[in-house]
């Protein structure tokens, strides 16, 4: 317990208030929070990688429904423009039947008529033998009926005429308007088409925008973190060297107070000794002179004696 307790007490001098345990604590954290965040820069990526890989299939579908779109309508149109031309073929067969008809039956009436003048002019002729007036009467009902079958041949001719110019005009009118719906719906596909790739491309400059801006984010926020570390870090070298300085300063100052305190004890001792010599001459000398003194006082009063 008491190596332990000294252990950690050299090294809180040593290391400071930052034991080894807390940096390498400290440098662990640091080195998953670099790894967690490439890890998370790698997975932003792949998500990003996903989400392009799903925008370009959706786009891909979304072309494809469209052409499917555009072809459908197209098959339509054709098909209507297939049975509105096969209507009017009919209608026109039927027409030109129908036309065929009446003048047919027109020609029977005309025939029957014919003949049952011929019957009467036959049995009139017979009848009067008057074959001069018959000749000039036949004659004249004949150039009558050509001229009657003519006004009616122009007449239908003329008006034939003016059907096919009219289904003409009708057919040309038509193929116009066809072609100006498919001209509005190429144009409207076209500018779909515009449209889908203008914003497309506004998605994707976004996107680019948004990633460098997030990788710019990052490396900011990094530099930073790398700035307050290294600073943390000076200050900590900084407050250790100045504890240092300060330790081995009192250390200085401890060695040169014990140093002067043991000059002060060694001049003590010094002037003690002095002292102690000075006092012990002091006594040798008035020991002397107190011998001095005896035999003096010895010798007298022996010289006395001797006198008396």
């Amino acid at each position: 317990y008491l190596a332990r307790k000294f252990f950690y007490l050299w090294a809180k001098i040593t290391f400071g208030q930052v034991l080894p345990s807390k940096a390498r604590c400290l440098y662990d954290q640091k080195i998953l929070q670099k790894t967690f965040g490439e890890w998370k820069e790698q997975w932003t990526v792949c998500r990003e990688k996903k989400l392009s890989f799903r925008a370009d299939n959706h786009y891909r579908h979304l072309l494809l429904a469209l052409i499917f779109k555009a072809w459908r309508t197209y098959v339509c149109q054709q098909q209507g423009k297939r049975s509105k031309y096969y209507v009017a073929e009919s209608h026109a067969k039927r027409q030109t039947l129908l036309r065929s008809w009446k003048h047919w039956l027109v020609y029977v009436d005309v025939q029957r008529t014919k003949h049952g003048m011929q019957t009467v002019a036959l049995a009139f002729r017979k009848r009067s033998c008057l074959r001069i007036s018959w000749a000039v009467w036949r004659r004249q009902h004949y150039q009558k009926c050509s001229g009657h079958k003519m006004n009616i041949l122009a007449l239908q001719h003329w008006a034939q005429s003016l059907q096919f110019r009219a289904w003409l005009q009708w057919r040309e009118l038509y193929l116009h308007t066809q072609s100006e719906k498919e001209k509005d719906t190429r144009a409207v596909t076209h500018h779909q088409h515009w449209e889908l790739r203008r914003c497309m491309g506004a998605w994707l400059g976004y996107l680019n925008l948004h990633r460098v801006k997030k990788h710019q984010n990052e490396l900011a926020q990094e530099f930073h973190r790398s700035r307050r570390l290294q600073r943390c870090f000076s200050d900590w070298q900084l407050a250790w060297e100045c504890r240092r300085r300060m330790h081995a300063h009192g250390r200085d100052l401890e060695k040169q107070a014990a140093r002067i305190a043991l000059w002060r004890v060694f001049a003590h001792w010094k002037h003690y000794v002095v002292l102690r010599v000075e006092e012990a001459q002091q006594c040798e000398l008035a020991e002397n002179h107190y011998k001095c003194h005896l035999l003096v006082r010895a010798w007298l009063c022996a010289g006395w004696e001797g006198l008396w």
